[in-house]
């Protein structure tokens, strides 16, 4: 499995790389932009350029952007869900020319509205955004922790979503170890992470499943409050991430953590603990 952080982009993409390979990452996730706002200014071709060349040298790869956390598909607003589909639509080319095959998105929360309601505007934006944006990035659903009312904490809701969108070759899931656990799937376990992997195969396919964010969870299982926490200092455990990253069905898979930071000295203890749990 390689492994790697959601690293920031402050001071311009030319410094990702390096904070990227101070971790001792293999694959890593960012922002193409400021995520707690709309705006967005275009992408500056130099550090682009050396963004790209950065990451070729390094050999990190591959590459995931991550939605901003404003934009909600599931929105029942057409005001916001309009400006959530433009955004989605933005990333998607900016995945393109950062070199990224691939943009992470939370479907969002359905506020007022029925779950059923919801899954076919979240089905529709997606589909209005590949319709405005050619290329072939990978869209990833990201399934949720389940709090106040977010959509996507069951599989069988994300197979929902799947199911309604026309171009099935450019969507697949990302699979977040600590909103599984909050939602109720027990991966603390050998067994029940068995038992979810064969859940989620028969309902979506391990064929669909291309990113694991690697988080432990603050709080308990079935809390449906999504708090992320350091690798094996959680309530999944030491031994639920040695089952994980050496499970035969998902080694394979790159895998991004999103652990707290108050420093860098976190991310590498983080990234020092993972890779002790890997059996050689």
């Amino acid at each position: 499995m390689k492994f790697g952080f959601h690293i920031s982009i402050s001071g311009g993409f030319g410094k990702v790389v390096q904070r990227a390979e101070a971790r001792g990452c293999e694959t890593i996730q960012l922002f193409s932009r400021n995520p707690r706002g709309w705006r967005y200014s275009p992408l500056k071709e130099p550090q682009v350029n050396k963004f790209v060349k950065d990451r070729e040298t390094s050999g990190i790869d591959p590459l995931f952007i991550h939605l901003p956390y404003l934009p909600n598909l599931a929105s029942p607003k057409p005001d916001l869900l309009r400006i959530s589909t433009f955004a989605l639509e933005e990333e998607l080319r900016r995945a393109k020319i950062l070199g990224a095959g691939f943009v992470v998105a939370h479907m969002g929360a359905r506020l007022n509205s029925s779950i059923e309601e919801a899954v076919s505007r979240i089905a529709d934006s997606i589909n209005t955004a590949f319709n405005g944006v050619g290329n072939n990035v990978i869209l990833l659903l990201e399934n949720t922790a389940g709090e106040g009312t977010e959509v996507g904490d069951s599989f069988s809701v994300m197979r929902s979503v799947l199911e309604a969108i026309d171009d099935k070759d450019r969507v697949g899931v990302c699979l977040d170890t600590a909103h599984a656990f909050e939602a109720g799937y027990n991966l603390s376990t050998k067994e029940g992470l068995n038992d979810i992997l064969e859940e989620f195969d028969d309902t979506i396919g391990l064929n669909r499943l291309y990113l694991l964010h690697l988080n432990d969870s603050k709080t308990p299982l079935g809390s449906h409050r999504d708090r992320h926490w350091h690798i094996g200092e959680g309530y999944i455990g030491l031994e639920g991430f040695r089952n994980i990253v050496n499970h035969p069905l998902l080694m394979h898979l790159p895998g991004i953590m999103e652990t707290p930071r108050r420093g860098d000295e976190d991310d590498v203890r983080n990234m020092t603990t993972v890779r002790e749990l890997v059996v050689k």
